[in-house]
């Protein structure tokens, strides 16, 4: 099966490569290309996985459309048929896995929530019983349900270094008190919505990640990147959910856990996957989708 690992478009400019995403800048819009790279622990693998580029773009069109209620997004354009002229010999590439976007100014805070514990929360609860300086109950297991969602921000980090987990406080420090609360509500808010939709589909959001920008023509805080992803989230099985020990995973978790078994050490080069876990973690993805929207993803879908 064909992977995109990286995007030549020679006649647009090139505004930066992600993790994920090449980005092009189209003046005062950019267009997002979802590749098929993968990362884990803040490092991009060696390897691709197979239509990751097409779940990514059209698991995230789909909620931008469901939460749009809450809060406005960048996105101006997914269809390729409705891309300016200059876009149309690129069609095959860009079909299914890209979107046009609003050209923001992303504030510098990953915004994460988390309804149950898991990962490095997990982890810093082991050691101060506390994530971000919330202050959690005693007793809680791996994958407990917290009695109420959190906002758990961290640093955004470039490709190789790592997010870092920061308080409320230091929130407000970075963008200011009125805008750390905005983002803070917003994230709940877009959280207990999709959180619920979700569970009726069968899957557990136990966290996710949020990213906002403001918006040049209106001053607006809006939503941006990549939204409920399974690169962005935990999305756990709900029928196989059974606190006390890790979940088994629709997200890149698969594959995370398969870099813990072999002790990387978590810096580059990324180790290479073997066969079958690059064909499990594409079924992951595939079948979140599935899940999510309720039917299968044709190749090279079409947005609507």
């Amino acid at each position: 099966m064909n992977v995109i690992t990286e995007t030549t478009i020679t006649d647009i400019p090139l505004f930066k490569r992600g993790k994920v995403r090449d980005v092009y800048d189209l003046g005062e819009m950019l267009l997002f290309i979802a590749t098929d790279r993968i990362s884990a622990f803040d490092v991009v693998l060696p390897d691709a996985i197979p239509r990751k580029g097409e779940v990514l773009t059209q698991i995230s069109l789909f909620w931008f459309k469901r939460l749009s209620s809450i809060v406005p997004n960048h996105v101006i354009e997914s269809r390729v048929e409705n891309y300016p002229p200059e876009l149309k010999p690129h069609s095959d590439l860009l079909r299914g896995r890209s979107m046009i976007v609003k050209k923001t100014s992303p504030l510098p805070i990953e915004c994460v929530v988390r309804g149950y514990i898991s990962g490095s929360g997990w982890k810093e609860y082991q050691r101060s019983q506390s994530v971000c300086g919330i202050t959690l109950p005693e007793g809680l297991v791996e994958s407990s349900k917290l009695p109420e969602a959190i906002f758990t921000p961290s640093t955004k980090a470039e490709s190789g270094m790592h997010d870092e987990n920061i308080t409320f406080d230091e929130v407000t420090k970075i963008v200011g008190t009125k805008t750390a609360a905005i983002l803070r509500d917003l994230s709940l808010a877009l959280y207990k919505s999709a959180g619920e939709y979700a569970e009726s589909r069968g899957i557990i959001i136990a966290d996710t990640k949020f990213e906002f920008g403001i918006d040049p023509s209106s001053g607006e805080i809006i939503l941006i990147d990549e939204l409920l992803t399974p690169d962005s989230s935990r999305f756990w099985p709900a029928d196989h959910y059974s606190p006390g020990k890790p979940q088994p995973s629709f997200d890149k978790q698969f594959v995370r856990d398969y870099l813990e078994s072999i002790h990387w050490d978590k810096k580059p080069p990324a180790p290479k996957l073997p066969d079958e876990v690059i064909e499990r973690t594409t079924e992951k993805y595939l079948d979140a989708y599935e899940r999510l929207v309720g039917e299968k993803l044709r190749s090279q879908d079409i947005s609507v």
